[in-house]
């Protein structure tokens, strides 16, 4: 065929070599915003590691590691050649390069550092948008520092590890290694979310706290990983003591392999380079982390860390899917003309931005709270915390469709990274507590901590009367709160409205009026379709866009 009927035009450039972090205009005023009181040598540090992500972050050479990973998936290895149980499972090089970047780039250092956990959180929104599956061990040890904190003894030997810049995969003894990384296994087939149907049983040991354990888990996430944390009933029958937590290591400190069989290896809709296992614990030692029959308490702060990351995960695959969608809006022409400069497509464009905008900015709040660490601000964490993860994370799915179909027929394609965002956005919306999960959960802190709710309304209050639709939704929610019946069945509506009122009143607060007038008036004015793309024509949608755009 001769090369003439063939040249390639009117397509997008490879969106390749650019700084992630630096680009992005919502995050970095965002965490400026929150580093504001900070020295000026802090600020100087954060931004240049979180710059320094950035452009790996938007690197070929991670993209390429992504693309592998997803494409090689981990494989499950039983036993060895001789017959002897293994129970490994083995990732692609990719995976590693990806993790130990992570890692590397304090991903699990929250706990420890000046701002950890703003800087952390926008290391993670930035990472996470190369590629999201080995976030997963990443968001558990980092979550897994303050349910050992339960326990002193163990937090002592654990937390330097878990708070390592140094990544080692291979299992031997965690003392043994430079770093480690904790996963969790805490759910069962027969419970799944309600954890105190767990049927796993934990015997104690002649050693103090020590224990053994038997039954199974049904979704046991990163099985490679250097030590789990685990629920299981102490005592059976009218003798139980009740749902405990426990610290299981895969090799015990004398060199030898704890009792974990992992069964087998889900096969999952997306998320496909890390593992997700079946495990069965027979006889498997383990160690008490906090009280027995208070194991629900001890993971408690663990399940907000993790569930704030679903909250930044979520943001980051929306941010990811929007840049891709800009990007492939600006080197594309139809009909004559720019795709980015034809306003139905930048109605398209400018609702995509405005819903990743408000993610960014709801999560990187939640992150500034953790830091502050005031009784008020924790009260916030507790209700914004699921109101956050609720919302946001049901809004990624229906924003990434929207963005891949903005690439045409070429998003559809493999090769162009969206189908992979697109099976990654559900998950979540599932993990750590599927949606009703965390309606139901915003409802038991209203019954149960009025100061919680005082802390929203004085958050969402520090915008009154800034927007006059803020503040009718504000009313609106106010009415809604003191109206109990069947408030249960209404619970998925009122997370979203309270979500919806924080993401309004922190764009009204610190966006450009042009970014703040736009969600006011189509998320809280009601001024718009259904769909992706039908906000008022009226609003100043091109400098929407324009703040969207990212500088490669």
């Amino acid at each position: 065929m001769a090369a003439t009927t063939h040249t390639v035009t009117n397509q997008a450039p490879p969106l390749t070599g650019y700084d992630v972090y630096a680009g992005d205009r919502a995050l970095t005023e965002n965490v400026e915003r929150h580093l504001g009181d900070a020295p000026p040598g802090l600020l100087a540090e954060v931004r240049g590691e979180l710059s320094e992500l950035g452009r790996a972050a938007g690197s070929g050479q991670a993209q390429e590691w992504a693309r592998q990973a997803d494409e090689n998936p981990p494989r499950l290895r039983t036993h060895d050649r001789y017959g002897n149980r293994i129970d490994e499972v083995e990732f692609h090089p990719a995976w590693h390069r990806l993790l130990g970047h992570a890692v590397g780039a304090g991903l699990t250092d929250a706990w420890t550092r000046p701002a950890g956990h703003l800087r952390r959180a926008a290391g993670f929104f930035v990472w996470s948008q190369a590629e999201a599956g080995h976030g997963c061990p990443v968001s558990m040890t980092h979550a897994a520092v303050p349910a050992l904190r339960a326990e002193p003894e163990l937090a002592a030997e654990w937390e330097p590890l878990l708070t390592s810049h140094v990544y080692e995969e291979g299992l031997r003894p965690a003392g043994q290694k430079a770093g480690a990384l904790l996963g969790m296994a805490m759910t069962e087939k027969q419970g799944g979310s309600d954890v105190r149907a767990n049927t796993t049983a934990a015997r104690p040991l002649g050693g103090a706290g020590e224990y053994e354990l038997t039954g199974h888990k049904w979704f046991c996430s990163a099985p490679m990983s250097d030590g789990f944390l685990v629920l299981a009933q102490v005592g059976a029958g009218a003798g139980r003591d009740g749902l405990t937590c426990f610290l299981v290591p895969r090799v015990l400190p004398d060199g030898s392999r704890n009792a974990f069989a992992i069964q087998r290896l889900k096969d999952k809709l997306g998320n496909r380079s890390n593992a997700s296992a079946e495990v069965e614990f027979d006889g498997t030692w383990a160690r008490r982390v906090g009280e027995e029959g208070r194991g629900v308490r001890t993971v408690i702060e663990m399940v907000a860390a993790t569930r704030l990351d679903c909250v930044l995960g979520s943001a980051a695959l929306m941010r990811q899917a929007l840049t891709q969608a800009v990007h492939h809006a600006e080197h594309r022409s139809a009909f004559g003309a720019p795709l980015i400069g034809q306003p139905l497509m930048r109605n398209v464009l400018a609702d995509l931005a405005l819903e990743s905008e408000a993610a960014t900015t709801l999560a990187l709040r939640l992150a500034a709270a953790c830091d502050a660490g005031t009784d008020r601000e924790r009260a916030f964490l507790r209700i914004a915390v699921p109101a956050a993860k609720y919302w946001v994370a049901k809004r990624c799915t229906p924003m990434v469709a929207e963005a891949l179909e903005c690439l045409g027929g070429n998003g559809y394609v493999e090769e162009s990274g969206m189908p992979r965002l697109l099976r990654e956005s559900p998950l979540n919306s599932i993990w750590e507590g599927a949606g009703n999960i965390q309606a139901l959960d915003v409802l038991r802190v209203l019954r149960r901590e009025p100061q919680a709710l005082d802390a929203f309304l004085r958050e969402i209050g520090q915008a009154g009367g800034a927007d006059h639709r803020l503040d009718a939704a504000v009313r609106g929610l106010l009415t809604e709160l003191a109206d109990l019946t069947g408030i249960e069945a209404r619970a998925r509506r009122l997370a979203e409205r309270m979500a919806l009122v924080l993401q309004a009143s922190l764009l009204v607060r610190w966006a450009p009026p042009e970014v703040a007038d736009a969600f006011c008036a189509a998320r809280l004015g009601g001024d718009r379709g259904a769909a992706f793309g039908t906000l008022p024509h009226t609003l100043d949608l091109r400098a929407v866009v324009e703040r969207a755009r990212i500088t490669v």
